[in-house]
């Protein structure tokens, strides 16, 4: 396996338009204004079951936002790490997999450092998506 020295990077918001001239706003800005109407104003007005099912939405809603917000970063730096680890660059699915197979051939030990770098920065940008509150806690 090959051997780099820079480490994954932590991701980053992207200011990414998803293509958009400047006047439409992206869709992570359209999802936050839908999840802030519906905590800023709608939430105070219901209780029971609709107040329960809305909080639910609008922990989705944060969700989605999040990763519209970073995917493009956590993807650009776990292709790096992988390609860095594997010497080689390639698609991010297939690089995937080449690891899996490095792993599974016993090419690559679960004890190589650069292997648990890779996998604990993967795993923190995943977190960083789906529940950021637990990376907070560290």
């Amino acid at each position: 396996m090959h051997r780099c020295t820079d480490e994954p990077d932590h991701p980053t918001k992207s200011d990414a338009r998803n293509g958009m001239s400047s006047s439409v706003p992206s869709n992570d800005v359209l999802v936050q204004a839908a999840a802030d109407y519906l905590e800023q104003k709608l939430l105070p007005e219901l209780e029971g079951y609709h107040r329960f099912q809305t909080l639910v939405t609008i922990n989705v809603l944060r969700k989605v936002q999040r990763d519209l917000q970073l995917r493009d970063d956590i993807e650009r730096q776990e292709g790096r790490s992988l390609s860095c680890m594997l010497g080689h660059t390639g698609e991010l699915e297939d690089l995937r997999h080449e690891l899996a197979d490095a792993i599974r051939d016993g090419q690559l030990s679960l004890s190589d450092p650069q292997l648990i770098n890779h996998l604990r920065a993967s795993l923190k940008a995943a977190l960083s998506v789906n529940n950021p509150r637990w990376i907070a806690q560290e």
